[in-house]
This record gives C-alpha cells, sequence and structure tokens, in this order.
C-alpha cells in the first residue's frame, strides 16, 4: 500500500515511475533498463534483499548511479554507511509532500 500510494504521489507530481515491490525485483529491473531510469528512491529496509546490498548491486550495473536513500530510521549505522558508499542524498520518513515539485 505504502509502495502504491508513493508511486501514484510522484506520478501526479509528474514524474514517470517504474516502482518494485522488492530488492531482488528493483535490481532486476534496474540491470534492464539503467540507460532510462534517472534517479532511483531507494528504501533501506526492503523485501527479499537490503537497500545496502539493493545500492551495491546496482553501482556494479552503473557506477554513476543517483540514489535518493529513503529510511524511516536515522542518519546513523546502515544510512551513514550507504551515503558513504557514494549515495546522493538522504530523506527522512515520514516524508512531507508541501515543498515538493518536480523542477
Amino acid at each position: 500500500m505504502v509502495l502504491e500510494a508513493g508511486r501514484e504521489l510522484l506520478e501526479v507530481m509528474g514524474y514517470r515511475v517504474i516502482a518494485a515491490a522488492g530488492g531482488k525485483e528493483a535490481v532486476a529491473i534496474y540491470e534492464r533498463s539503467w540507460n532510462d531510469i534517472d534517479i532511483v528512491l531507494l528504501d533501506l529496509v526492503m523485501p527479499h534483499m537490503g537497500g545496502g546490498e539493493a545500492y551495491d548491486r546496482r553501482k556494479e550495473i552503473n557506477p554513476k548511479i543517483k540514489v535518493i536513500l529513503s529510511t524511516g530510521d536515522s542518519m546513523d549505522g546502515q544510512a551513514a554507511e550507504i551515503l558513504q558508499r557514494g549515495c546522493d542524498a538522504f530523506i527522512q520518513k515520514p516524508l512531507a509532500l508541501r515543498n515538493c515539485r518536480k523542477s
């Protein structure tokens, strides 16, 4: 339900969204379509493969990948480690959309 709501909100804001229900699916989609994907919104906790491993696997496919990490956890621990490995940005959940819009 959260995935679907997020997808719908981003589409309303004008983004084309490719959603994945878990880490393994997300990596498989990225492997097939990475040339068509400008940025990845990555959750730290996902079914079938965690955010850290999903990030690393995509980075192997495209070392120049752009990733925004999203989590309800703090910036400590695993989130900080992924950012140190090259993740581009971090947004804390719950998200506030009042100031978000496509530029």
